[in-house]
């Protein structure tokens, strides 16, 4: 850009000359000057190019005796730039080769640079033998010259950045953290001290001093707006839950800021609305966590909004569900809030509803563990339970708090993995994105709600019928004389193997003389005990022989 305007400066001075000789060439005249008792007369055009070729001449003339006046310097300072280039080439060439690794050609370079460029005007020798120290393993010679630099303005900062690296090869972490507050102090615009004093800070728990420091950051534009207001909204947020037992009204404004800053933040709309309870103040804790479950609904926004007040019964709860509900209709986790509540207030069919309506739109272990639940509460039938739990167990699992890999149970300001700031995230966990089967989606939740088996229908136990032991017919005579159909003796014989079964015969009938036709006809009479009485004076001759044979064999 220079050149071009030196160009152009050079032709408007060629045409304002031109123009100028131009114009008195048109307007010709005499110009007389007497000296010395002399006259001289001469025309207008040769004055003013005798003029202008003097001024030439002079300016031609001081050039010359300038350049041969200032030659020796100018002669020196060329052979000093010409060294210093040669310094400069062979510094560029070692910090490239200590880049490398190539620790004896970063050497061999900066003992060049030293030859060639004083080391007290050029930081950089100091830099290229810092690093070719710790290729070669110095460390302790690499630390001398970091701690060198750090007590010199111009590397200071480059100093203190390597003595920090140092201290945390060493597991000097105190060193470290002093070292990083040092440069952050001075220089808060530098990322890694920044960072690195942000992350002490909030492990230790010194919220205000973290959040004057990022305040630091957002001032040297070091992060973006939205950064800022973010990271700042996440340490109001801790600083809000470690006031929330000792200050509620200072743990409330910390999370009311948070939210003008981060508007959809879940823990600070939580610790919020904590805070207004310890004040008795429902009315501004249901508002705050409604307004924030309109941006994201959130189970554990749902969790507080229902249990607000320990003293609602089940069937309050449930009203507070609907009215979440109805905030977000047609939503998984509002679909979900009203099926709990309403399994809680014995609501089975709309507990039921609720959870196959939220099945469909989102096929997830939740949901199906509370079908099971419903199950279990209303029906009781293994069959369907065991169908919800096989559900539940192929589909992806529910999304929880996780940061670098590490899942929580409740939001942390820091992953307690690498300490980085707003770490955690409310998603489902990299290892557990699907069941072990099969991934889940909407027809997943339809397929599970058409194959659910029908509810067994449980009988009763049916109640055994009374057997009654059937006694052998008996025969009675006309003269009221009972017989047996079978000796009696025959009880107490000894027990034979079985056999086959024979065709039984028909019992004797006998009849006496007197007995008519109709009267020896046999009457089978049913006895009340199953055995008539015996009657030791009664006997029949026809058993007589019978039992007489039975004696003989008992003898």
């Amino acid at each position: 850009m220079t050149t071009i305007l030196k160009v152009l400066f050079f032709f408007a001075f060629i045409l304002a000359l031109g123009f100028g000789f131009s114009w008195i060439a048109d307007r010709p005249g005499e110009i007389s000057l007497i000296w010395e008792g002399q006259q001289y007369n001469t025309d207008l055009i040769v004055a003013v190019t005798a003029l202008v070729g003097l001024v030439a001449v002079i300016m031609v003339t001081w050039w010359l005796l300038r350049t041969l006046w200032t030659s020796p310097h100018s002669v020196r300072r060329f052979f000093r730039a010409r060294k210093r280039d040669r310094g400069y080439q062979a510094l560029s060439t070692g910090l490239i080769a200590a880049g490398a690794g190539n620790a004896i050609l970063a050497r061999k370079m900066s003992a060049r640079a030293r030859s060639l460029v004083r080391a007290d005007q050029e930081p950089l020798i100091r830099v290229l033998d810092a690093q070719a120290a710790l290729i070669e393993g110095r460390h302790d010679e690499a630390r001398r010259l970091f701690q060198e630099m750090s007590e010199d303005p111009e590397t200071r900062e480059l100093g203190l950045r390597g003595l920090y690296v140092e201290a945390n090869r060493l597991g000097a972490h105190e060193a470290a953290r002093q070292y990083a507050e040092t440069a952050a102090e001075a220089a808060p615009y530098l990322p890694w001290a920044a960072k690195a004093t942000l992350e002490h800070r909030c492990r230790a728990g010194h919220w205000d001093d973290a959040i004057r420091l990022l305040d630091q950051q957002k001032i040297a534009h070091v992060l973006e707006r939205h950064e800022a207001e973010r990271l700042k909204a996440v340490l109001l947020t801790a600083k809000a839950e470690d006031q929330l037992e000792a200050e509620p009204a200072g743990a409330r404004d910390s999370a009311l800021k948070a939210l003008k800053l981060a508007k959809g933040l879940v823990p600070a709309a939580i610790v919020a609305a904590k805070a207004y309870m310890r004040e008795d103040n429902l009315r501004k804790a249901s508002h705050t966590l409604e307004q924030v479950w309109k941006l994201d609904p959130h189970p554990e926004i749902a969790r507080a909004y229902v249990r607000a007040r320990s003293g609602d019964s089940a069937v309050d709860r449930l009203k507070k569900a609907e009215k979440l509900e109805a905030l977000k209709p047609n939503n998984y986790e509002s679909l979900l809030t009203v099926a709990e509540a309403a399994l809680d207030a014995q609501d089975f069919k709309k507990a039921r509803t609720k959870a196959e309506a939220a099945a469909r739109i989102a096929s997830r272990e939740r949901v199906y563990l509370l079908l099971a639940d419903i199950e279990e509460a209303e029906t009781g039938d293994q069959g369907r339970i065991r169908h919800w739990m096989g559900q539940a167990l192929k589909a992806p699992r529910d999304a929880a708090w996780v940061a670098d890999g590490h899942v929580s149970e409740r939001w942390m300001p820091i992953s307690p993995v690498t300490g980085r700031l707003d770490a955690f995230e409310w998603k489902t966990p990299f290892d557990q994105l699907a069941g072990p089967i099969e991934e889940g989606s909407v027809s997943e939740g339809e397929k599970a709600l058409a194959s659910l088996p029908p509810v067994a229908k449980v009988e009763p136990p049916a109640r055994p019928e009374p057997q009654f032991e059937t006694a052998k017919p008996k025969i009675v005579h006309p003269e009221a004389r009972v017989i047996d159909a079978e000796p009696q003796a025959k009880a107490i014989e000894p027990v034979a193997p079985p056999a086959k079964a024979t065709k039984p015969e028909k019992p004797a009938v006998i009849a006496s003389r007197e007995a008519t036709p109709a009267a020896q006809e046999p009457a089978v009479v049913e006895p009340f005990f199953g055995r008539p009485p015996d009657d030791p004076g009664v006997k029949d001759p026809a058993l007589a022989a019978p039992e007489a044979k039975t004696r003989l064999k008992l003898f």
